[in-house]
């Protein structure tokens, strides 16, 4: 049997890695700043993360949700703590795309409406649901296809209010930041908008902050920053630095029953285990005051760039838009430099997303390759130019 061909993969088997370091089966070195998607949240084999699940391991890995499992509640009351919305309510489950499922489907029980309201350049996931409320017709099939979904231009308040006026709205769900769409940063204006929309017409707000939550923007999910609460937030991706879970953080508005939700592996211990030890860990080093920091910094050391149109950022979510193409400046930085980096739907940014806990000197070695790069394309580019002028 052969694996079924639906990645673009680069020619690299890695077989270990550590902090923000991955190493080949060559014992080539690599510098992670990509995370697989801002998963990494606190670095790979982290002492703490890797004591935590083998100790659960040995203890017990897995029974299902028909029985007490104390430590989601130890994760839920943490995750309150660190995040202020220690009011509400946490069902985990496995991933993204099902948290966001099961948010869009708590909406629609909620207010028994359908109409959902999402965003150009959205990415949701990839299940029935979430990616109907995905911005790419690529990745929705023929059975996905639902008029339930209502797609406005990112950033329009008046799209947003005349769609309001005219339709009977569940929800409006919109990332915190968007990834895949090339780091787009919603204002404070829009989301602030959607809080008294969502309040006015008795919808929910729902803040998808899988890409940009836990810590990575400095405050524990973006949309803090806009100073607005969402009624429903989903997570996952950070939240366990690899192992596979996720969450819908949930308003005590929203009335829980049994039978309402469910999952069989969601939950489970060693998930719990990889949960906890990344809030205690984000926690007991001050990474959200470090993605801060570091941030600021990569973008000062960048901002004047000539290869650069525009950086987006909050904290570590990075989106450097090129002049250029950015394939093959991201293929220059891993096989020249070898530098591990993400990429968008648009063409030519180029997506930061390291560890919280990287360092200056490990973002350093990137700004120096990112330098000599854009500095030799600039003479490529010269060069071509004078052999044009020469030409004519």
């Amino acid at each position: 049997m052969k694996l079924f061909d639906v990645y673009p993969l680069f020619d690299l088997n890695f077989v270990e890695a550590e902090g923000s370091y991955l190493w080949s089966d060559k014992n080539e070195k690599y510098l992670d700043l990509y995370g697989g998607h801002a998963v990494i949240s606190i670095g790979h084999s982290h002492p703490t993360y890797v004591k935590m699940i083998t100790r659960q391991l040995h203890n017990i890995g897995f029974y299902s949700n028909s029985v007490r499992i104390p430590i989601q509640e130890e994760v839920a009351k943490l995750l309150g703590k660190a995040s202020g919305y220690d009011t509400y309510e946490f069902f985990m489950c496995n991933s993204g795309a099902e948290a966001n499922e099961n948010a869009l489907k708590l909406a629609s029980f909620h207010t028994n409406r359908k109409k959902v309201i999402c965003f150009t350049k959205a990415f949701h996931g990839r299940t029935a649901a979430a990616v109907a409320a995905t911005d790419n017709k690529k990745i929705i099939a023929p059975i996905n296809e639902t008029d339930n979904f209502i797609f406005l231009p990112f950033n329009d308040i008046e799209a947003l209010d005349n769609t309001f006026k005219s339709n009977e709205i569940a929800a409006v769900i919109i990332e915190g930041i968007q990834g895949v769409g090339g780091v787009q940063i919603p204002s404070t204006a829009f989301l602030q908008k959607i809080r008294v929309l969502c309040d006015r017409y008795e919808s929910l707000f729902i803040a998808d902050e899988i890409q940009s939550g836990y810590g990575r923007t400095g405050k524990f999910f973006a949309h803090q920053h806009a100073n607005v609460q969402a009624d429903i937030i989903t997570v996952a991706k950070g939240m366990g630095n690899g192992f596979p879970v996720g969450g819908v953080i949930i308003s005590p508005k929203i009335e829980a029953r049994h039978g309402l939700l469910g999952t069989t592996f969601g939950g489970n211990y060693l998930a719990c285990a990889a949960s906890k030890a990344v809030l205690e860990v984000i926690e007991s080093e001050k990474l959200m005051q470090n993605a801060q920091e570091m941030g600021d910094y990569l973008y000062e050391q960048l901002k004047d760039n000539e290869s650069i149109k525009e950086i987006r950022y909050i904290g570590l979510m990075f989106g450097i838009e090129l002049k250029t193409p950015c394939a093959p400046f991201r293929n220059q930085l891993l096989k020249d430099f070898r530098i591990l980096t993400g990429n968008a739907s648009c063409p030519n940014t180029l997506r930061i997303l390291p560890a919280l806990n990287i360092t200056k000197k490990e973002l350093d070695i990137f700004i120096s390759a990112f330098r000599t790069i854009a500095r030799l394309n600039a003479k490529k580019e010269e060069v071509n130019q004078n052999r044009k002028t020469v030409l004519t």
